[in-house]
């Protein structure tokens, strides 16, 4: 922008869609048995792994001949594991959305940084965000097997939420513009520490109808970022720019809260009737 004016920006960006979704389009396979880079041995492990789960939770993979399960939506408005991790990541995308939408302009307009240290801070909340997805997501799993998954999955996020919600209130209060910057990223990265076990959860407790779940969960989510648009300046504009952080860091707590009334093991599709007796009985 500097150099070649703001329209390059969006050029450049212009030309790295096609690129990257060519890449995508020769690479990614919808089986990974389709997929010539992996390996017979990963490939072993999932093929057991499906078949393990077909046996024990009812899905069908195609090979086991097992009725696929299929939760009713009333069951999923009921649920409170449900309605907890709903609420949880609607409290998520409040805080991500703070970062994805008003963080540039808070540093430029608010801490008074110029373009360059502008760009430059604004980088480091999604370089802490995309270590520490991966990073989460490797704990869970670690922890999931060693300690169970209400310690892998729930406690894990409790705790990383509330870190991020320590970050932002704590970098609300920060003078200097560019330790303020690092604080508020470290915020970022401690949420995205959870986001893994939002995603793990929807899948273990809502089986085939998984899709479905997450996609319910997700819309929390994004009802969360699109109220952060609105409601970030209009809080600020009365109240200031640190009240808009100390919102999101009391959002934090009480998503955290929402896990205390997760059982990760409480499944949705038990003594739900399976497709094939629901289309039988639909017929006749």
């Amino acid at each position: 922008m500097l150099d070649y004016a703001w329209r390059a920006s969006f050029c450049v960006s212009a030309l790295i869609s096609p690129v990257a979704g060519t890449v995508w389009f020769l690479v990614a396979r919808d089986n990974p048995a389709d997929h010539p880079l992996v390996p017979a041995e990963e490939l072993s492990t999932i093929q057991s792994g499906l078949r393990r789960r077909a046996t024990g939770a009812g899905v069908d993979d195609g090979t086991s001949g097992n009725p696929t399960i299929i939760v009713p939506w009333s069951r999923v408005f009921k649920s409170k594991e449900v309605l907890a991790i709903t609420f949880s990541y609607f409290c998520y995308g409040y805080v991500a959305w703070i970062f994805f939408s008003w963080f540039y302009i808070y540093l430029a307009q608010v801490r008074g940084l110029n373009l360059k240290a502008s760009a430059f801070y604004a980088m480091l909340p999604f370089l802490a965000m995309a270590a520490t997805c991966r990073l989460g997501g490797a704990i869970s799993d670690r922890l999931t097997k060693s300690r169970g998954p209400r310690v892998g999955r729930c406690y894990l996020s409790m705790i990383s939420i509330t870190m991020a919600a320590v970050f932002l209130a704590l970098g609300s209060q920060v003078h200097g513009s560019r330790l303020a910057s690092i604080v508020l990223a470290g915020g970022a990265g401690a949420l995205y520490l959870s986001q893994s076990s939002f995603w793990s959860v929807t899948a273990d407790i809502a089986g085939a109808s998984s899709g479905s779940v997450s996609g319910f969960m997700n819309m929390g989510n994004q009802i969360g970022g699109a109220l952060t648009a609105s409601l970030t300046p209009a809080i600020a504009a009365r109240f200031g720019w640190t009240a808009p952080f100390l919102v999101a860091a009391g959002l934090s707590v009480l998503g955290a809260l929402a896990w205390l009334l997760v059982n990760p093991e409480r499944s949705l599709s038990q003594s739900t009737m399976p497709l094939r007796t629901q289309t039988a009985s639909a017929r006749n």
